[in-house]
């Protein structure tokens, strides 16, 4: 199932970072990324807490293992398994919410320099997005950058200060003791044993309850409560994400019924 927070010297989904600027990329274009494919074989996707309202609609939210977890959407129960994109990383539903992790790809900030606090926009060249094309919104109008570009820098700097408030959720629900080992088992009709999925950590409903009232009373007046009880009313989501898997011939096969021998 989802497994713990990527560690890799680049951010999920990215090969290479390059720095946008006039100088090399004054002439290109931007264009959507033709065949995301590697977004349709990833099945947890990093989250904001700014998504949590919309995500639990669709999507089990959990927490990745390790000492810094993070909010991670399911899109799938196991490995290279994402039930709400086809192959070509295209959404089987065009209306469903699209994590704003996915909507960043291939742009993201990036610090340059490890002396300094600056940000810069960057991209990922080997996404094919950017380049000398026919087709796309320019990147800059003379020396300045083009309306498209000042948009995907305002949605890249929304997504890092959601990214902090999301830091400082997690912090707070670590120092509250609020996070325990997660476990579903989920067993199909005709099937003599459950499949059992683990690998992920949730909010212990029954410690959450047990919390006194002064303290339930601060984590609602933070925006907390809400934020812990959309994560608690998507986990119901895995058991329609293991249906979309077996319907679409993905699921877990169950070990063949021993024959019965007569005596």
């Amino acid at each position: 199932m989802a497994t713990a927070a990527p560690n890799q010297t680049l951010p999920l989904f990215y090969n290479s970072l390059e720095a946008l600027n006039v100088t090399q990329h004054g002439k290109m274009k931007i264009r959507p990324v033709d065949k995301p494919t590697m977004i349709a074989s990833t099945h947890a996707i990093p989250a904001t807490v700014d998504e949590f309202s919309l995500l639990q609609r669709h999507y089990p939210i959990v927490f990745s293992i390790g000492d810094n977890p993070v909010p991670l959407v399911l899109m799938g129960l196991s490995e290279g398994i994402n039930v709400f994109l086809n192959e070509e990383g295209r959404l089987h539903d065009p209306a469903i919410y699209v994590p704003a992790y996915m909507r960043r790809y291939p742009f993201l900030l990036a610090r340059l320099r490890p002396d300094s606090d600056e940000l810069s926009l960057c991209f990922d060249p080997t996404a094919g997005a950017v380049g000398e094309f026919e087709d796309g919104e320019p990147l800059f109008d003379g020396d300045q950058p083009s309306q498209a570009t000042k948009a995907i820098l305002e949605f890249c700097e929304q997504f890092e200060t959601a990214g902090q408030r999301t830091a400082v959720f997690l912090e707070e629900l670590k120092k509250a003791g609020l996070l325990m080992d997660g476990e579903v088992a989920i067993q199909p009709e005709g099937a003599e044993q459950p499949f059992v999925y683990r690998g992920f950590q949730m909010v212990d409903e029954e410690k959450l309850r047990e919390m006194r009232g002064d303290e339930l009373r601060k984590m609602n007046q933070s925006g907390m409560l809400p934020l812990i009880y959309a994560h608690l009313f998507s986990l119901p989501q895995i058991r329609e994400v293991f249906s979309q898997q077996v319907l679409q011939g993905k699921g877990p096969i169950a070990a063949p019924e021993r024959p019965k021998v007569d005596a």
